[in-house]
């Protein structure tokens, strides 16, 4: 009950902050241009307490706790882009109630940059909540910085195949710099049956050598089961931490945040050609389970429970800066129901001075609502199958 318990927390914790700051980026760029706002809710449902500010925003804490919306006056349709005869209606409605002056506080009836804007500062929000995030770690905590120097080779390994040998020192991996084994492994791991070319430091000169990763399955708390690129490089020095300046801690966030969304594009790319297993997606269970595990790891060997809680919170705050640059990176994916999906809509609109046909609309967002519901049950089975739920429940049967 208490894993559970972890789990379902921090499922919560995790995902209402990263909704949260989405969602507050189109609340914050929908208020910089003047837009009129119905409703920022906090989570899904029935509300269990909500106010109006001065504004005349309703602030909302609703049932479900797992992200939130905000809702502009007079989007009333999933596109928030209605054909020429809806904007027409609308705006003779509009004039009816409030007069003429009341329709350019109207989302719909704002320049299309403006919208532009709105749609795409959810994404940017995230970008930013992960830079500011991995910024104060680096300043508090440090940064990764051993050198990834070989210490063995497996044999029969792709390393050994390649030619790497103990006391190598791997500087880079195609053009990316390496800095450290964990940047090494992480530049691996998504690169299973792809040639590498490695620059490698050997005795006083420069060696550069070929090497493919090959697939394998591994199992970790936090992960589970997953299917990886791997060397068969071993590495036991251990890992120094230096500590920046703010001054340096946040161009290198602004790093960091920007090699994971090549990290994810490099990914999803190799996804749709078919280069890698799609039973690697994960999904909600996979969050949830990835920040319990997160959290226990943090808490593990504090000797009270409010360093217990201190570790488990910056444990999460790790994973809510990963999770903010994915969740802002899919949402700017061209997919109807998604900010993306209303860019091109809005890039429609701005070459061709009209909006896109509300049947068209609403076939795009149809079509893209059972992507998504699809993409998320899939997610779930993966999540399942990777966790060995199915093998649990086999074996209560057995």
């Amino acid at each position: 009950m208490i894993d559970v318990l972890i789990f379902v927390l921090s499922t919560v914790f995790v995902l209402s902050i990263v909704v949260t700051i989405h969602e507050l980026g189109h609340y914050w760029a929908a208020r910089a241009c003047g837009v009129a706002i119905d409703c920022f809710s906090l989570g899904f449902g029935p509300a269990i307490a909500s106010w109006r500010d001065k504004s005349g925003v309703e602030w909302r804490i609703a049932a479900i706790p797992l992200g939130g919306y905000v809702r502009f006056s007079g989007d009333e349709n999933a596109a928030s882009v209605p054909d020429q005869n809806d904007l027409a209606a609308m705006k003779q409605a509009i004039v009816a109630r409030e007069g003429e002056a009341a329709v350019s506080r109207y989302f719909h009836f704002k320049p299309v940059w403006q919208r532009a804007i709105i749609a795409v500062a959810g994404p940017v929000a995230n970008f930013i909540l992960a830079i500011v995030i991995f910024a104060v770690l680096f300043t508090a905590y440090g940064q990764i910085t051993n050198p990834a120097r070989i210490d063995g080779v497996r044999p029969g390994g792709a390393a050994e195949a390649a030619g790497f040998r103990a006391g190598d020192l791997i500087t880079k991996a195609d053009d990316k710099r390496i800095a450290s084994f964990q940047d090494l492994q992480q530049y691996t791991t998504l690169r299973a049956n792809v040639p590498i070319r490695f620059t490698v430091e050997r005795g006083g000169t420069s060696v550069v050598l070929t090497a493919t990763p090959r697939l394998e399955e591994r199992f970790d708390k936090i992960s589970g089961r997953v299917k990886v690129g791997a060397l068969g490089l071993e590495s036991r020095s251990r890992p120094v931490l230096v500590k920046p300046s703010i001054f340096e801690a946040v161009p290198a966030a602004v790093d960091t945040v920007w090699d994971m969304l090549k990290t994810i594009a490099y990914y999803l790319g190799r996804l749709v050609r078919g280069q890698v297993p799609a039973d690697q997606i994960s999904g909600l269970i996979g969050i949830g389970h990835t920040a319990g595990a997160v959290a226990k790891a943090g808490a593990a060997g504090a000797p009270d429970l409010p360093s217990k809680l201190y570790g488990g919170l910056v444990g999460l705050t790790v994973l809510i800066g990963s999770l903010s640059v994915s969740i802002g990176f899919m949402n700017l994916l061209p997919i109807p129901v998604l900010d993306g999906g209303h860019l091109v809509m809005y890039a429609y609109e701005a070459v061709f001075r009209r909006p896109l046909r509300a049947d068209f609309q609403a076939a795009g967002f149809r079509a893209g609502l059972a992507l998504i519901l699809g993409f998320m049950l899939f997610a779930a089975w993966n999540d399942l199958n990777r966790y060995d739920v199915f093998k649990f429940i086999g074996g209560l049967f057995t």
